[in-house]
């Protein structure tokens, strides 16, 4: 095997793979919670909207702080922030532990240590994210996101089986009290991690009323500067549309499948078990392929987007139950490596002392797609039914793609002119164009 392309490369950094351990753990544990989680609100309410409510309490802060959260992770030393927030998330957890476990734990208090567990979550997630990055050089950085595909996905599977498993014997606040521990074993792993060889390290922030020729960039930490990058950026605006438009009509597919299998396919739930287990498998097998790459563009985002759109479309016609499955499974793998596509060129296309505030900006424009997307489709599947969601959302995505290649090409073209020098016609050199 080529060792350069190998998916587990990533893993040959010591460090690298006692971060990928910490990460299965706090997965598990959090898959652990979210399992009860629910159920824990409908036992305290007997609301399923209290339910929905508390969900959205916790992802509103990703909405309006993830600008502050990104500029938190560039100004402060990644290690202590990843730290530290670990710390702090695995202090919520053993709080509502205790407070279940007393009997203490009201609405009120739910949806307070709700919120602070998003506000949190808008510095942890991308002090994580870059934190793993920081351990091995640019070339492995595909490698080390594809892993973190894959922990995740073994971690939800783990967590969710220990979840029913733990409250069925040892009640809903041990679930609690256990995320409390996995976090905290992040937590204590941290401060033994070292960057590999050739790792980009994080920029120092300079010290307050030092002054450097010109303002050096990394000195400058405010939120609107990393907000100016990604707008300014458009690779980084075009990756945001591409994911974007994918998000809202497509992608979906825990929505948009289950209603095609159990109407128009006559399924049941059984059925869509089986949708949602190859799903899963094939999410597994495009991570794997993911990590292969090396050096990632916006424009195979792209292109994988279109082509899972075009998928989903032929998704739509499915005659059988059958077929339908055939299908899935190459649409969860496009998706998986699309994602891994679109992780690495976020992750590693801005300096490094911007990379927090370019994820917080994406945490923003994400959260706003993730809560837009699901009544944006149900409303189209209640006007064309789930086979005219699915066909008509695919096309909506590949049209729009291929509207932008084509938009994208025409602006690159640079028509030559001639000019005169002397007696001699000559004609100027083509205008350089950055590539996406």
């Amino acid at each position: 095997m080529d060792v350069s392309r190998s998916p587990w490369r990533s893993l040959k950094y010591r460090s690298m793979r006692w971060w990928s351990v910490a990460n299965f753990v706090s997965n598990a544990g959090t898959w652990m919670q979210l399992t009860v989680q629910n159920l824990l609100v409908l036992q305290i309410t007997g609301s399923a909207a209290a339910t929905g409510l508390s969900m959205s309490v916790q992802a509103a802060p990703a909405l309006l702080m993830s600008l502050v959260g990104g500029a938190a992770v560039d100004r402060w030393p990644r290690k202590l922030t990843a730290a530290v927030s670990q710390a702090l998330l695995g202090a919520i957890a053993f709080t509502t532990a205790v407070l279940v476990a007393c009997g203490g734990l009201n609405l009120t208090v739910l949806m307070a240590l709700a919120a602070v567990t998003g506000v949190i979550a808008t510095v942890d997630g991308p002090a994580c994210a870059l934190l793993g990055n920081d351990l091995v050089p640019p070339e492995d950085v595909p490698s080390a996101i594809g892993v973190g595909s894959l922990v995740h996905s073994a971690g939800r599977l783990a967590g969710a089986a220990l979840g029913g498993v733990t409250v069925a014997f040892l009640g809903t606040a041990a679930a609690y009290a256990a995320n409390g521990v996995s976090f905290l074993f992040v937590a204590s792993v941290i401060p033994f991690l070292r960057p590999a060889y050739g790792a980009v390290r994080q920029a120092a922030p300079a010290r307050r009323g030092a002054k450097t020729a010109g303002q050096d960039a990394a000195a400058d930490m405010t939120v609107r500067q990393g907000l100016m990058f990604f707008m300014r950026r458009p690779r980084l605006v075009a990756l945001a549309g591409v994911t974007g438009i994918s998000a809202v009509f497509g992608r979906n597919y825990t929505l948009t499948l289950a209603v095609l299998v159990t109407g128009p396919l006559a399924g049941g739930a059984g059925s869509f078990g089986t949708v949602s287990t190859v799903l899963a498998v094939g999410g597994i097998i495009g991570a794997v392929l993911g990590a292969r790459l090396r050096r990632p563009s916006v424009r195979l985002v792209g292109m994988l987007a279109a082509a899972g759109a075009l998928l989903q479309v032929v998704a739509g016609f499915s005659p059988s139950f059958a077929v339908l499955l055939v299908l899935v499974l190459p649409m969860a793998v496009v998706e998986s490596v699309s994602d891994t596509a679109g992780k690495t060129v976020l992750q590693t296309d801005p300096p490094a002392h911007l990379r927090g505030r370019v994820l917080g900006v994406w945490g923003s424009v994400s959260t706003a797609w993730g809560l837009a997307g699901p009544p944006a489709l149900g409303l189209l599947m209640e006007l064309a039914g789930a086979r005219g969601a699915l066909v008509s959302g695919g096309l909506i995505i590949a049209g729009a793609i291929g509207a932008g290649f084509v938009l994208r090409g025409r602006r690159n073209v640079t028509v030559p002119v001639l000019v005169r020098k002397g007696d001699v016609a000559v004609a100027p050199a083509a205008a350089l164009s950055t590539a996406a």
